[in-house]
């Protein structure tokens, strides 16, 4: 497992690196602030990001955002701020795992394992989200080009839905791709 970490304490990152070694993960990188988060992401491409902070600033929370929104990665924040703001602001930053007074070596892998899974449980979720979200707009798109065909030819529904699969069938495109064509202009 790939590390980047964001810790601005010299006396916890010499404690941090080795307990994550010992633990089996590789330390990409370091960071002493999460200035350059998001370009740190995209170059290194860690499989998880810790940041160890007393408490999270708004700063380092608007970092996290953009790095997620850019290339999202599991994110766990070590912090001695167990306080219900805190909190809720950094999870709605992109934070998987908020650990307050953890930063036990012994603990660190199996937190990091968690935050991974729960990462990519979301990411299906979100994915899934996606997908059903572009359906349900290719749907709406194929219902108009429906719309507009009966309105201009007086078939029925199905007949303008079999013409608009025979099409889709025949060019090698996808139904949504022929009710684009439709809704630009008929087909001939």
């Amino acid at each position: 497992m790939r590390v980047l970490i964001v810790e601005n304490q010299p006396e916890r990152l010499a404690m941090l690196v080795p307990a994550l070694e010992a633990a089996g993960c590789v330390v990409a990188a370091t960071l002493n602030s999460a200035r350059s988060l998001d370009v740190q992401i995209q170059a290194l491409r860690p499989d998880v990001v810790i940041i160890a902070q007393d408490s999270p600033d708004r700063d380092t929370l608007e970092h996290i955002c953009v790095a997620n929104q850019d290339c999202p990665r599991p994110i766990v924040m070590f912090t001695g701020d167990g306080s219900s703001e805190s909190i809720r602001a950094a999870t709605q930053a992109g934070v998987t795992s908020y650990v307050v007074d953890g930063l036990d070596p012994s603990r660190l892998r199996p937190i990091l394992d968690v935050a991974v899974s729960r990462f990519e449980a979301f990411q299906a979720l979100h994915d899934q989200l996606d997908q059903t979200r572009l359906e349900l707009s290719e749907r709406k798109l194929i219902d108009q080009a429906k719309a507009q065909l009966i309105k201009q030819t007086g078939a029925s529904e199905p007949e303008v839905y079999r013409e608009m699969r025979r099409a889709a069938m025949d060019r090698g495109l996808k139904l949504a791709d022929i009710a684009r064509q439709v809704l630009q202009k008929p087909l001939s």
